[in-house]
Protein backbone atom coordinates (compact mmCIF):
# COMPACT_ATOMS: atom_id res chain seq x y z
CA UNK A 1 0.00 0.00 0.00
CA UNK A 2 2.64 2.22 0.85
CA UNK A 3 4.55 1.35 -2.43
CA UNK A 4 1.83 2.55 -4.34
CA UNK A 5 1.18 5.90 -2.76
CA UNK A 6 4.82 6.23 -3.60
CA UNK A 7 4.30 5.22 -7.17
CA UNK A 8 1.36 7.48 -7.28
CA UNK A 9 2.58 10.70 -5.97
CA UNK A 10 5.91 9.88 -8.83
CA UNK A 11 3.32 9.63 -11.64
CA UNK A 12 1.61 12.50 -10.11
CA UNK A 13 4.54 15.17 -10.33
CA UNK A 14 5.78 13.82 -13.85
CA UNK A 15 1.97 14.57 -15.30
CA UNK A 16 2.22 18.53 -13.41
CA UNK A 17 5.32 19.02 -15.14
CA UNK A 18 4.79 17.46 -17.94
CA UNK A 19 6.68 17.28 -20.96
CA UNK A 20 8.22 20.27 -21.50
CA UNK A 21 10.25 19.72 -18.07
CA UNK A 22 11.62 16.35 -19.73
CA UNK A 23 12.88 18.16 -22.81
CA UNK A 24 14.41 21.21 -20.53
CA UNK A 25 16.30 18.36 -18.92
CA UNK A 26 16.92 16.44 -22.01
CA UNK A 27 18.17 20.04 -23.69
CA UNK A 28 20.34 20.75 -20.67
CA UNK A 29 22.36 16.87 -20.72
CA UNK A 30 22.75 17.18 -24.69
CA UNK A 31 24.43 20.26 -24.96
CA UNK A 32 28.00 18.21 -23.61
CA UNK A 33 31.00 20.04 -23.47
CA UNK A 34 33.10 21.53 -26.14
CA UNK A 35 35.58 19.07 -27.51
CA UNK A 36 39.25 20.60 -26.42
CA UNK A 37 42.57 18.70 -26.16
CA UNK A 38 43.95 17.68 -22.95
CA UNK A 39 45.88 19.61 -20.67
CA UNK A 40 49.36 17.49 -21.20
CA UNK A 41 49.91 16.45 -17.97
CA UNK A 42 47.65 14.71 -15.64
CA UNK A 43 46.67 14.98 -11.75
CA UNK A 44 45.11 12.47 -9.25
CA UNK A 45 44.35 12.67 -5.88
CA UNK A 46 43.32 10.05 -3.34
CA UNK A 47 42.86 9.47 0.23
CA UNK A 48 46.31 7.07 0.60
CA UNK A 49 49.82 8.55 -1.01
CA UNK A 50 50.37 4.63 -2.37
CA UNK A 51 47.18 4.32 -4.18
CA UNK A 52 48.13 8.02 -5.62
CA UNK A 53 51.82 6.27 -6.64
CA UNK A 54 50.09 3.59 -7.97
CA UNK A 55 47.94 5.58 -10.35
CA UNK A 56 51.31 7.85 -11.77
CA UNK A 57 52.57 4.10 -12.27
CA UNK A 58 50.18 3.46 -14.39
CA UNK A 59 50.36 6.61 -16.34
CA UNK A 60 53.90 5.91 -16.52
CA UNK A 61 53.60 3.06 -18.61
CA UNK A 62 50.92 4.57 -21.24
CA UNK A 63 47.67 4.03 -19.22
CA UNK A 64 44.74 6.27 -19.69
CA UNK A 65 42.68 7.51 -16.61
CA UNK A 66 40.70 4.92 -16.78
CA UNK A 67 43.53 2.81 -16.59
CA UNK A 68 44.49 4.56 -13.44
CA UNK A 69 41.32 4.68 -12.16
CA UNK A 70 41.45 0.80 -11.53
CA UNK A 71 44.93 0.86 -10.19
CA UNK A 72 44.34 3.37 -7.34
CA UNK A 73 40.56 1.93 -6.41
CA UNK A 74 42.87 -1.64 -6.59
CA UNK A 75 45.39 -0.07 -4.53
CA UNK A 76 42.75 1.83 -1.93
CA UNK A 77 41.33 -1.32 -1.48
CA UNK A 78 44.50 -2.99 -0.08
CA UNK A 79 45.98 0.13 2.02
CA UNK A 80 42.77 1.63 3.22
CA UNK A 81 40.21 -1.37 3.58
CA UNK A 82 38.82 -0.10 6.64
CA UNK A 83 37.21 2.26 4.24
CA UNK A 84 36.66 0.69 1.20
CA UNK A 85 37.85 -2.82 -0.65
CA UNK A 86 37.28 -5.67 -2.61
CA UNK A 87 34.27 -6.17 -0.14
CA UNK A 88 32.81 -3.09 -1.08
CA UNK A 89 30.86 -1.06 -3.33
CA UNK A 90 31.07 1.93 -5.43
CA UNK A 91 30.15 4.13 -8.07
CA UNK A 92 32.68 6.01 -10.90
CA UNK A 93 32.00 8.97 -13.07
CA UNK A 94 33.82 8.67 -16.11
CA UNK A 95 34.69 11.26 -19.14
CA UNK A 96 35.88 9.95 -22.59
CA UNK A 97 37.52 13.09 -24.35
CA UNK A 98 37.61 11.53 -27.27
CA UNK A 99 33.83 10.75 -27.35
CA UNK A 100 32.63 14.08 -25.31
CA UNK A 101 30.64 11.65 -23.20
CA UNK A 102 30.12 10.60 -19.81
CA UNK A 103 29.16 7.11 -18.23
CA UNK A 104 28.43 6.06 -14.83
CA UNK A 105 29.31 2.26 -13.38
CA UNK A 106 26.83 1.92 -10.60
CA UNK A 107 28.85 -0.94 -8.68
CA UNK A 108 26.63 -0.63 -5.54
CA UNK A 109 26.22 -3.90 -3.16
CA UNK A 110 23.18 -5.44 -3.89
CA UNK A 111 20.78 -7.00 -0.65
CA UNK A 112 21.35 -11.27 -0.99
CA UNK A 113 18.50 -12.88 -2.31
CA UNK A 114 17.39 -14.47 1.37
CA UNK A 115 17.36 -10.35 2.67
CA UNK A 116 13.86 -9.16 3.57
CA UNK A 117 12.45 -5.99 4.44
CA UNK A 118 12.13 -6.97 8.38
CA UNK A 119 15.34 -8.93 8.90
CA UNK A 120 16.43 -6.85 10.84
CA UNK A 121 13.63 -6.40 13.57
CA UNK A 122 12.70 -8.45 16.76
CA UNK A 123 9.58 -9.72 17.12
CA UNK A 124 7.81 -6.37 18.70
CA UNK A 125 9.12 -4.90 15.34
CA UNK A 126 11.94 -3.09 16.91
CA UNK A 127 15.06 -2.69 14.95
CA UNK A 128 17.89 -5.28 17.02
CA UNK A 129 20.72 -3.27 17.99
CA UNK A 130 23.24 -3.11 15.53
CA UNK A 131 22.48 -6.22 13.41
CA UNK A 132 22.59 -4.55 10.68
CA UNK A 133 26.11 -3.17 11.23
CA UNK A 134 28.34 -6.13 12.41
CA UNK A 135 28.86 -9.55 11.06
CA UNK A 136 28.18 -10.97 8.25
CA UNK A 137 24.36 -10.68 8.19
CA UNK A 138 24.84 -6.80 7.81
CA UNK A 139 27.09 -7.47 4.63
CA UNK A 140 25.89 -7.00 0.89
CA UNK A 141 27.55 -8.71 -2.12
CA UNK A 142 30.21 -6.64 -2.93
CA UNK A 143 30.87 -4.71 -6.40
CA UNK A 144 33.81 -3.35 -6.29
CA UNK A 145 35.81 -6.38 -8.24
CA UNK A 146 33.17 -6.33 -11.15
CA UNK A 147 33.63 -2.46 -11.09
CA UNK A 148 37.58 -3.00 -11.95
CA UNK A 149 37.15 -5.75 -13.65
CA UNK A 150 34.54 -3.54 -16.54
CA UNK A 151 36.42 -0.85 -15.90
CA UNK A 152 39.68 -2.22 -17.54
CA UNK A 153 38.21 -4.30 -20.10
CA UNK A 154 35.82 -1.54 -21.25
CA UNK A 155 37.24 1.60 -20.90
CA UNK A 156 41.26 0.61 -20.17
CA UNK A 157 44.32 0.31 -22.23
CA UNK A 158 46.77 -1.93 -20.54
CA UNK A 159 45.83 -5.67 -19.19
CA UNK A 160 44.58 -6.31 -15.56
CA UNK A 161 47.14 -8.04 -14.79
CA UNK A 162 49.65 -4.97 -15.12
CA UNK A 163 47.08 -2.47 -13.56
CA UNK A 164 46.60 -4.63 -10.29
CA UNK A 165 50.19 -5.41 -9.96
CA UNK A 166 50.29 -2.34 -7.73
CA UNK A 167 47.78 -3.40 -5.29
CA UNK A 168 49.25 -7.00 -5.31
CA UNK A 169 52.43 -5.66 -4.47
CA UNK A 170 51.04 -3.49 -1.50
CA UNK A 171 49.41 -6.44 -0.31
CA UNK A 172 52.22 -9.00 -0.40
CA UNK A 173 54.80 -7.21 0.53
CA UNK A 174 52.96 -4.76 2.99
CA UNK A 175 52.33 -1.44 3.93
CA UNK A 176 52.63 1.17 7.41
CA UNK A 177 50.10 1.72 9.64
CA UNK A 178 49.34 5.71 9.24
CA UNK A 179 47.54 7.09 12.26
CA UNK A 180 44.35 7.20 10.90
CA UNK A 181 44.19 3.10 10.39
CA UNK A 182 45.33 3.65 13.79
CA UNK A 183 42.75 5.52 15.08
CA UNK A 184 40.64 3.47 13.40
CA UNK A 185 41.94 0.23 14.82
CA UNK A 186 41.38 1.78 18.24
CA UNK A 187 37.91 2.53 17.23
CA UNK A 188 36.93 -1.11 16.20
CA UNK A 189 38.98 -3.06 18.21
CA UNK A 190 36.03 -5.10 20.01
CA UNK A 191 34.43 -5.80 16.60
CA UNK A 192 37.62 -6.43 14.98
CA UNK A 193 38.60 -9.02 17.85
CA UNK A 194 35.38 -11.27 17.24
CA UNK A 195 36.58 -12.33 13.57
CA UNK A 196 39.78 -14.73 13.94
CA UNK A 197 40.98 -13.49 9.77
CA UNK A 198 40.25 -9.76 10.47
CA UNK A 199 41.44 -9.88 14.34
CA UNK A 200 44.98 -11.67 12.30
CA UNK A 201 45.80 -9.40 9.92
CA UNK A 202 44.77 -6.05 12.13
CA UNK A 203 45.55 -7.22 15.50
CA UNK A 204 48.38 -9.23 14.91
CA UNK A 205 49.53 -10.15 18.97
CA UNK A 206 45.87 -9.79 19.88
CA UNK A 207 46.69 -5.80 20.52
CA UNK A 208 46.43 -2.69 17.89
CA UNK A 209 49.62 -2.57 16.04
CA UNK A 210 51.48 1.02 16.31
CA UNK A 211 51.49 3.47 13.97
CA UNK A 212 54.43 2.53 11.28
CA UNK A 213 54.28 -1.58 11.81
CA UNK A 214 53.74 -3.03 8.88
CA UNK A 215 50.60 -4.75 7.69
CA UNK A 216 50.63 -7.70 4.91
CA UNK A 217 47.52 -9.40 3.27
CA UNK A 218 49.07 -12.75 1.56
CA UNK A 219 45.25 -13.99 0.91
CA UNK A 220 43.89 -10.63 -0.42
CA UNK A 221 46.82 -10.70 -2.69
CA UNK A 222 45.76 -13.96 -4.42
CA UNK A 223 42.56 -12.93 -4.39
CA UNK A 224 43.27 -9.92 -6.45
CA UNK A 225 45.64 -12.73 -8.32
CA UNK A 226 42.35 -14.69 -8.51
CA UNK A 227 41.03 -11.38 -10.70
CA UNK A 228 44.11 -10.91 -13.09
CA UNK A 229 43.63 -14.87 -13.98
CA UNK A 230 39.76 -15.50 -14.33
CA UNK A 231 38.59 -11.97 -14.22
CA UNK A 232 35.35 -11.53 -12.52
CA UNK A 233 34.64 -15.35 -12.32
CA UNK A 234 37.97 -15.23 -10.16
CA UNK A 235 35.77 -13.59 -7.37
CA UNK A 236 32.72 -14.30 -8.06
CA UNK A 237 32.51 -18.37 -8.91
CA UNK A 238 34.76 -21.08 -8.15
CA UNK A 239 36.80 -21.24 -5.42
CA UNK A 240 37.39 -17.05 -4.10
CA UNK A 241 33.55 -17.07 -3.95
CA UNK A 242 32.86 -20.50 -2.21
CA UNK A 243 35.33 -19.48 0.84
CA UNK A 244 33.60 -16.34 0.67
CA UNK A 245 30.14 -18.21 1.05
CA UNK A 246 31.11 -20.85 3.30
CA UNK A 247 32.87 -18.25 5.66
CA UNK A 248 29.43 -15.97 5.77
CA UNK A 249 27.23 -18.57 6.27
CA UNK A 250 29.34 -20.24 9.14
CA UNK A 251 29.30 -16.78 11.01
CA UNK A 252 25.52 -16.80 10.72
CA UNK A 253 25.08 -14.54 7.12
CA UNK A 254 22.57 -15.85 4.24
CA UNK A 255 24.87 -15.12 1.30
CA UNK A 256 24.65 -18.35 -1.18
CA UNK A 257 26.93 -18.78 -4.17
CA UNK A 258 24.29 -17.92 -6.19
CA UNK A 259 24.32 -14.38 -4.82
CA UNK A 260 28.03 -13.52 -6.20
CA UNK A 261 27.51 -15.53 -9.71
CA UNK A 262 24.10 -13.25 -10.23
CA UNK A 263 25.77 -9.40 -9.43
CA UNK A 264 26.70 -7.65 -12.34
CA UNK A 265 27.80 -3.69 -12.48
CA UNK A 266 25.46 -0.89 -14.55
CA UNK A 267 26.33 1.46 -16.53
CA UNK A 268 23.84 4.57 -16.14
CA UNK A 269 23.21 7.62 -17.51
CA UNK A 270 25.29 11.21 -15.92
CA UNK A 271 22.88 13.30 -14.39
CA UNK A 272 23.73 16.73 -15.67
CA UNK A 273 22.20 19.98 -13.97
CA UNK A 274 23.12 23.54 -14.46
CA UNK A 275 24.37 26.54 -11.84
CA UNK A 276 25.21 29.83 -13.24
CA UNK A 277 26.97 28.74 -16.39
CA UNK A 278 28.54 25.87 -14.18
CA UNK A 279 27.62 22.53 -15.94
CA UNK A 280 27.24 19.93 -12.94
CA UNK A 281 27.83 16.24 -13.42
CA UNK A 282 26.88 13.66 -10.85
CA UNK A 283 25.76 10.02 -10.40
CA UNK A 284 21.82 9.16 -10.19
CA UNK A 285 19.89 6.59 -8.05
CA UNK A 286 20.74 4.54 -6.52
CA UNK A 287 23.24 7.45 -5.46
CA UNK A 288 20.83 10.04 -3.74
CA UNK A 289 23.75 12.23 -4.69
CA UNK A 290 23.39 13.64 -7.76
CA UNK A 291 19.77 14.50 -7.30
CA UNK A 292 20.30 16.50 -3.88
CA UNK A 293 22.99 18.59 -5.04
CA UNK A 294 21.26 19.41 -8.21
CA UNK A 295 18.42 20.20 -6.37
CA UNK A 296 19.96 21.91 -3.76
CA UNK A 297 21.93 23.91 -6.73
CA UNK A 298 18.84 24.59 -8.49
CA UNK A 299 17.26 25.93 -5.29
CA UNK A 300 20.03 28.44 -4.71
CA UNK A 301 20.14 30.06 -8.41
CA UNK A 302 17.33 32.08 -7.12
CA UNK A 303 19.07 33.65 -4.24
CA UNK A 304 21.97 36.05 -4.23
CA UNK A 305 24.55 34.54 -2.50
CA UNK A 306 27.33 37.33 -3.73
CA UNK A 307 25.91 39.72 -1.50
CA UNK A 308 24.33 40.08 2.27
CA UNK A 309 25.78 38.92 5.38
CA UNK A 310 27.71 35.65 5.40
CA UNK A 311 25.16 34.34 8.10
CA UNK A 312 22.39 34.91 5.72
CA UNK A 313 23.81 33.08 3.17
CA UNK A 314 24.47 30.04 5.15
CA UNK A 315 20.77 30.02 6.18
CA UNK A 316 19.36 29.85 3.06
CA UNK A 317 21.89 27.14 2.03
CA UNK A 318 20.91 25.08 4.91
CA UNK A 319 17.14 25.09 4.16
CA UNK A 320 18.42 24.51 0.64
CA UNK A 321 19.77 21.50 2.42
CA UNK A 322 16.98 20.49 4.47
CA UNK A 323 14.24 20.45 1.82
CA UNK A 324 16.86 18.23 -0.68
CA UNK A 325 17.50 15.81 2.11
CA UNK A 326 13.49 15.81 3.22
CA UNK A 327 13.10 14.26 -0.67
CA UNK A 328 15.88 11.70 -0.31
CA UNK A 329 14.04 10.36 2.56
CA UNK A 330 10.99 9.98 1.11
CA UNK A 331 11.35 9.39 -2.93
CA UNK A 332 14.98 7.88 -3.60
CA UNK A 333 15.88 4.39 -3.39
CA UNK A 334 17.03 1.72 -6.33
CA UNK A 335 15.64 2.90 -9.52
CA UNK A 336 15.33 -0.56 -10.70
CA UNK A 337 12.83 -1.50 -8.03
CA UNK A 338 10.81 2.02 -6.97
CA UNK A 339 9.61 4.61 -9.35
CA UNK A 340 11.89 7.90 -8.58
CA UNK A 341 11.35 11.33 -10.74
CA UNK A 342 14.13 11.99 -11.30
CA UNK A 343 13.63 14.49 -13.89
CA UNK A 344 11.64 16.43 -11.49
CA UNK A 345 14.07 16.27 -8.63
CA UNK A 346 16.69 17.82 -10.99
CA UNK A 347 14.44 20.55 -12.46
CA UNK A 348 14.42 24.31 -11.97
CA UNK A 349 10.60 23.97 -11.31
CA UNK A 350 10.56 22.31 -8.77
CA UNK A 351 13.25 23.96 -7.03
CA UNK A 352 11.19 26.90 -7.49
CA UNK A 353 8.56 25.71 -5.53
CA UNK A 354 11.00 25.03 -2.95
CA UNK A 355 12.28 27.63 -3.00
CA UNK A 356 9.22 29.72 -2.15
CA UNK A 357 9.19 28.29 0.81
CA UNK A 358 12.29 29.80 2.48
CA UNK A 359 12.07 32.63 4.50
CA UNK A 360 14.95 35.28 5.33
CA UNK A 361 13.68 35.63 8.67
CA UNK A 362 13.62 32.43 10.11
CA UNK A 363 13.83 28.57 10.10
CA UNK A 364 11.13 25.89 8.65
CA UNK A 365 11.72 23.11 11.43
CA UNK A 366 11.96 19.95 9.92
CA UNK A 367 8.75 18.86 11.53
CA UNK A 368 6.77 21.26 9.44
CA UNK A 369 7.67 19.93 6.39
CA UNK A 370 5.34 16.84 4.58
CA UNK A 371 6.92 13.57 4.51
CA UNK A 372 8.40 10.96 6.43
CA UNK A 373 7.49 9.49 9.86
CA UNK A 374 9.66 9.74 12.14
CA UNK A 375 24.06 10.97 17.15
CA UNK A 376 24.59 11.11 13.41
CA UNK A 377 27.48 9.87 12.51
CA UNK A 378 29.97 11.01 9.38
CA UNK A 379 33.38 10.51 9.10
CA UNK A 380 36.27 9.88 6.91
CA UNK A 381 35.23 6.26 6.54
CA UNK A 382 34.15 5.63 2.34
CA UNK A 383 37.36 6.75 0.12
CA UNK A 384 37.10 8.75 -2.90
CA UNK A 385 39.94 9.49 -5.86
CA UNK A 386 40.00 12.24 -8.76
CA UNK A 387 41.64 11.85 -11.35
CA UNK A 388 42.45 13.64 -14.82
CA UNK A 389 44.81 12.66 -17.62
CA UNK A 390 47.01 14.48 -20.54
CA UNK A 391 43.97 13.97 -22.90
CA UNK A 392 41.66 15.62 -20.93
CA UNK A 393 40.16 11.84 -19.61
CA UNK A 394 38.51 12.07 -16.45
CA UNK A 395 37.02 9.76 -13.40
CA UNK A 396 35.83 10.71 -9.85
CA UNK A 397 35.53 7.24 -7.91
CA UNK A 398 34.11 6.88 -4.34
CA UNK A 399 33.86 3.45 -2.73
CA UNK A 400 32.98 2.29 0.27
CA UNK A 401 32.69 -0.36 2.73
CA UNK A 402 30.03 1.83 4.69
CA UNK A 403 31.36 2.13 8.33
CA UNK A 404 35.17 2.30 9.43
CA UNK A 405 36.11 -1.38 8.71
CA UNK A 406 32.43 -2.36 7.77
CA UNK A 407 30.94 -5.44 9.34
CA UNK A 408 34.60 -6.52 11.23
CA UNK A 409 33.94 -9.84 9.16
CA UNK A 410 36.84 -11.13 7.57
CA UNK A 411 36.19 -14.30 5.08
CA UNK A 412 38.53 -16.61 5.74
CA UNK A 413 41.01 -17.49 3.37
CA UNK A 414 39.93 -14.64 1.14
CA UNK A 415 41.26 -11.14 2.94
CA UNK A 416 38.44 -9.53 2.21
CA UNK A 417 36.90 -7.36 4.86
CA UNK A 418 33.03 -6.88 4.40
CA UNK A 419 30.75 -4.27 4.03
CA UNK A 420 28.11 -3.22 6.46
CA UNK A 421 25.85 -1.89 3.13
CA UNK A 422 23.22 -3.61 4.56
CA UNK A 423 22.63 -0.97 7.25
CA UNK A 424 22.12 1.94 4.34
CA UNK A 425 18.50 0.35 3.64
CA UNK A 426 16.20 1.94 6.06
CA UNK A 427 15.56 -1.25 8.12
CA UNK A 428 12.46 0.17 9.24
CA UNK A 429 10.12 3.46 7.60
CA UNK A 430 11.71 6.60 9.50
CA UNK A 431 13.57 4.66 11.97
CA UNK A 432 17.43 6.68 11.47
CA UNK A 433 20.33 4.54 10.53
CA UNK A 434 23.77 4.52 11.47
CA UNK A 435 24.11 8.08 10.05
CA UNK A 436 21.01 9.54 11.59
CA UNK A 437 20.09 9.37 7.74
CA UNK A 438 15.88 8.29 7.87
CA UNK A 439 14.17 6.75 4.81
CA UNK A 440 10.45 5.17 4.13
CA UNK A 441 9.73 2.81 2.07
CA UNK A 442 11.30 3.30 -1.13
CA UNK A 443 14.39 2.19 0.31
CA UNK A 444 13.01 -0.90 2.28
CA UNK A 445 15.60 -4.35 2.03
CA UNK A 446 14.33 -6.46 -0.83
CA UNK A 447 16.61 -9.17 -2.49
CA UNK A 448 18.94 -8.21 -4.74
CA UNK A 449 18.47 -4.62 -4.18
CA UNK A 450 20.69 -1.96 -3.79
CA UNK A 451 20.60 0.14 -1.06
CA UNK A 452 20.50 4.17 -1.63
CA UNK A 453 24.07 5.84 -1.06
CA UNK A 454 25.21 9.36 -0.54
CA UNK A 455 28.29 9.22 -2.57
CA UNK A 456 28.52 12.05 -5.10
CA UNK A 457 31.84 11.99 -7.36
CA UNK A 458 30.97 15.02 -9.66
CA UNK A 459 32.47 17.42 -11.95
CA UNK A 460 32.25 20.85 -12.72
CA UNK A 461 32.98 22.75 -15.29
CA UNK A 462 32.43 26.24 -16.97
CA UNK A 463 34.24 28.09 -19.15
CA UNK A 464 36.97 28.68 -15.78
CA UNK A 465 37.70 24.89 -16.55
CA UNK A 466 37.02 21.82 -14.71
CA UNK A 467 37.18 20.58 -11.76
CA UNK A 468 37.30 16.74 -10.04
CA UNK A 469 35.49 16.41 -7.03
CA UNK A 470 34.82 13.48 -4.26
CA UNK A 471 34.56 12.57 -0.39
CA UNK A 472 33.17 9.80 2.21
CA UNK A 473 31.42 11.37 5.14
CA UNK A 474 28.57 9.63 4.80
CA UNK A 475 25.42 11.46 5.28
CA UNK A 476 27.30 14.76 4.54
CA UNK A 477 29.00 13.72 1.42
CA UNK A 478 26.38 15.66 -0.62
CA UNK A 479 26.73 19.19 1.75
CA UNK A 480 30.61 18.58 1.53
CA UNK A 481 30.43 18.73 -2.43
CA UNK A 482 27.70 21.29 -2.76
CA UNK A 483 29.78 23.39 -0.38
CA UNK A 484 33.01 22.79 -2.44
CA UNK A 485 31.20 23.31 -6.07
CA UNK A 486 29.63 26.73 -4.65
CA UNK A 487 33.79 27.60 -3.71
CA UNK A 488 35.01 26.33 -7.45
CA UNK A 489 32.03 28.60 -8.69
CA UNK A 490 33.34 31.58 -6.98
CA UNK A 491 36.58 31.21 -8.16
CA UNK A 492 38.49 28.71 -5.41
CA UNK A 493 41.70 26.62 -5.67
CA UNK A 494 41.68 22.80 -5.34
CA UNK A 495 43.72 23.53 -2.29
CA UNK A 496 41.30 26.07 -0.91
CA UNK A 497 38.45 23.71 -1.90
CA UNK A 498 39.74 20.31 -0.03
CA UNK A 499 40.65 22.47 3.35
CA UNK A 500 36.93 24.40 3.26
CA UNK A 501 35.28 24.38 6.80
CA UNK A 502 32.41 22.44 6.16
CA UNK A 503 29.24 22.86 7.41
CA UNK A 504 25.92 20.60 7.22
CA UNK A 505 21.78 19.84 7.55
CA UNK A 506 19.99 16.94 6.65
CA UNK A 507 16.26 17.17 7.58
CA UNK A 508 16.25 15.02 10.95
CA UNK A 509 18.50 15.52 12.96
CA UNK A 510 17.07 19.71 12.69
CA UNK A 511 20.11 20.50 13.48
CA UNK A 512 23.28 22.50 11.55
CA UNK A 513 26.66 20.24 12.29
CA UNK A 514 29.77 22.39 11.84
CA UNK A 515 33.54 21.98 12.16
CA UNK A 516 35.00 24.29 14.33
CA UNK A 517 36.08 26.86 12.03
CA UNK A 518 33.37 27.05 9.24
CA UNK A 519 30.94 30.11 11.94
CA UNK A 520 32.11 32.92 13.88
CA UNK A 521 30.77 33.99 17.02
CA UNK A 522 28.75 36.81 15.39
CA UNK A 523 27.56 34.19 12.62
CA UNK A 524 26.53 31.41 15.06
CA UNK A 525 24.32 33.86 17.16
CA UNK A 526 22.65 35.33 14.14
CA UNK A 527 21.81 31.94 13.03
CA UNK A 528 20.56 30.59 16.46
CA UNK A 529 18.23 33.93 16.38
CA UNK A 530 16.61 32.68 13.60
CA UNK A 531 15.82 29.24 15.22
CA UNK A 532 18.98 27.15 13.82
CA UNK A 533 20.11 24.71 16.47
CA UNK A 534 24.01 23.45 16.01
CA UNK A 535 25.69 20.10 17.13
CA UNK A 536 29.80 21.20 16.99
CA UNK A 537 31.74 18.42 14.91
CA UNK A 538 35.72 18.50 15.35
CA UNK A 539 36.55 17.35 11.30
CA UNK A 540 34.73 15.49 9.05
CA UNK A 541 34.98 14.20 5.43
CA UNK A 542 38.53 13.38 3.07
CA UNK A 543 38.05 15.55 -0.09
CA UNK A 544 40.02 15.13 -3.10
CA UNK A 545 39.83 17.42 -5.34
CA UNK A 546 42.13 17.96 -9.40
CA UNK A 547 41.51 20.26 -11.26
CA UNK A 548 42.37 21.61 -14.73
CA UNK A 549 42.31 25.46 -15.49
CA UNK A 550 41.99 26.51 -19.23
CA UNK A 551 43.44 30.01 -19.17
CA UNK A 552 47.16 28.52 -17.91
CA UNK A 553 46.53 24.90 -18.83
CA UNK A 554 47.22 23.96 -15.53
CA UNK A 555 46.42 20.85 -13.76
CA UNK A 556 46.58 21.42 -9.49
CA UNK A 557 45.62 18.10 -7.51
CA UNK A 558 44.63 18.66 -3.54
CA UNK A 559 43.97 15.83 -1.12
CA UNK A 560 42.21 16.95 2.49
CA UNK A 561 44.23 18.07 5.36
CA UNK A 562 41.89 16.00 7.68
CA UNK A 563 43.41 12.64 6.54
CA UNK A 564 46.49 11.25 5.31
CA UNK A 565 46.00 11.28 1.07
CA UNK A 566 48.10 12.54 -1.68
CA UNK A 567 47.33 15.08 -4.32
CA UNK A 568 49.94 15.16 -7.40
CA UNK A 569 50.41 16.33 -10.87
CA UNK A 570 52.54 14.00 -13.13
Amino acid sequence: MIQTRITERCRYMRRFFGLFALLCLLATASAGQANRDGPGHAGIASAHPLATKAGFEILGKGGNAFDAAVAVSAALSVVEQYSSGLGGGGFYLLYDASENSYVVIDGREKAPAAAYRDMYLDASGRPVPRMSRDGPIAAAIPGVPASLVHLAGKYGTLPLETLLEPAIRYAREGFPVDKRMHRGLEAKEALIARWPAAREVYLPGGVVPEVGTIIRQPDLARTLEALVTKGRDGFYEGEIAKKLVDGVRDAGGVWTEQDLRDYSVIEREALIGEYHGMRVVSVPPPSSGGVALINILNILAGFDLDTGDRAEQIHVIVEAMRRAYRDRAEYLGDPDFVDVPVEVFVHPFYAAGQRAGIRNDRITPSQSLPGVSTSSYGGMDTSHFSIIDADGNRVAGTQTVNFWFGSGFMAPGTGVLLNNEMDDFSVKPGVPNGYELIGGEANSIRPNKRPLSSMTPTFLESDRGVAVLGTPGGSRIISMVLLDALAWHAGATAEEMVSLPRYHHQYIPDQITVEPAALSVEERSALQELGHQFRDHNGYGNMQVVTWDYEDDEVAAASDPRGVGEGDVY
